[in-house]
């Protein structure tokens, strides 16, 4: 047997008699052991404390003035959104013209109103009526054809809306730049190509693939809107939040308990939302190798929606 041989051999015994250690991580451990501590305590807390008061919580869970203030929240949320994604659409493809002045309107709307806070906007709107006494319309800086009490056309519900929706169009309008900037110019070139205009082809072939962009954080818009209408309170308007509190304002001065009722219902609609998302995420993002990952909450929702589904064709 040659040298080169017994080298071999020597070292296949040293490798073969090697023990793979794995690696210790001792404060993954440590972690884990502290997340279980609190989660029994808060369990613990949940079960064992009084001033939680479940009985309430069911009892106002389908309360009918909760079910308004759901209704409500939902009208606010769809109206602002489709204000908000239709002025940012429009908003972002004014900042990508090459016109100066359509670019320069664009980024001056989304600098001030990211700039100011939502909040402040829901009031300035609600108080407009203390700027302008009435709004009309005719022709500029000349007769009016018909005009309207600013304090009647801009209730409570109509203040809300503007307040949230023109908020975010600012948002928006960069989501949608950034889907826009993501496809490539070889396409705007190809649709030119076959004689297509800048609108249609923006319509026909830039927006459908900028889709896949931004329809992600669309969602996440979304469902922040869902929660960002709780502010509405401040102006006297009874949405989730705003029923939560005049019920234990007026009444029961149960506080916890109709909280608890509104966080329970929030959870519940942002968890559709989070399904919705998934599903739009999953038909925009065909033709690519990633899709939309499925979030536990998601596939926790799906899966009672498949079951109820199940259940109800087996009764039929």
């Amino acid at each position: 047997m040659s040298a080169g041989t017994d080298r071999s051999t020597a070292e296949d015994v040293r490798a073969a008699d090697l023990t793979v250690v794995p690696l210790r991580h001792p404060w993954r451990w440590v972690a884990v052991a502290a997340i279980a501590v609190l989660v029994a305590m808060l369990v613990h807390s949940l079960a064992t404390n009084p001033q939680w008061q479940w009985d309430y919580v069911r009892g106002y869970f389908n309360e009918g003035t909760i079910l308004k203030g759901i209704w409500v929240t939902i009208q606010l949320t769809v109206l602002a959104m489709a204000i908000g994604i239709v002025f940012g659409i429009v908003l972002a493809v004014m900042r990508m013209s090459p016109n100066p002045v359509l670019s320069s309107t664009a980024w001056v709307y989304t600098w001030f109103f990211r700039g100011t806070p939502v909040l402040v906007q829901i009031l300035f709107w609600f108080a407009l009526g203390a700027l302008y006494r009435h709004i009309s319309v005719g022709v500029p800086f000349g007769p009016s054809f018909h005009s309207w009490d600013s304090n009647d056309l801009i209730t409570p519900f109509s203040a809300a809306v503007l307040g949230l929706g023109l908020n975010e169009a600012a948002y928006m309008s960069e989501i949608a730049r950034a889907g826009l900037i993501s496809v490539g110019t070889g396409q705007a070139e190809a649709a030119a190509a076959l004689g297509m205009g800048r609108g249609l082809a923006m319509r026909r072939i830039i927006l459908p693939q900028a889709m896949r962009v931004i329809i992600p954080p669309t969602g996440n818009e979304t469902i922040s809107m869902l929660k960002t209408t709780s502010l509405v309170i401040i102006i006297g308007l009874n949405d989730l939040t705003g029923a939560a509190q005049s019920i234990y304002n007026q009444s029961t001065f149960l506080v916890i308990p109709l909280l608890v009722t509104a966080s329970i219902w929030y959870i519940i609609m942002t968890s559709v939302l989070y399904v919705g998302q998934y599903f739009l995420e999953k038909r925009y993002g065909r033709g690519t190798r990633r899709n939309a990952p499925m979030r536990p909450g998601q596939r926790l929702l799906l899966s009672i929606m498949r079951r109820d589904e199940s259940g109800g064709a087996a009764g039929v």
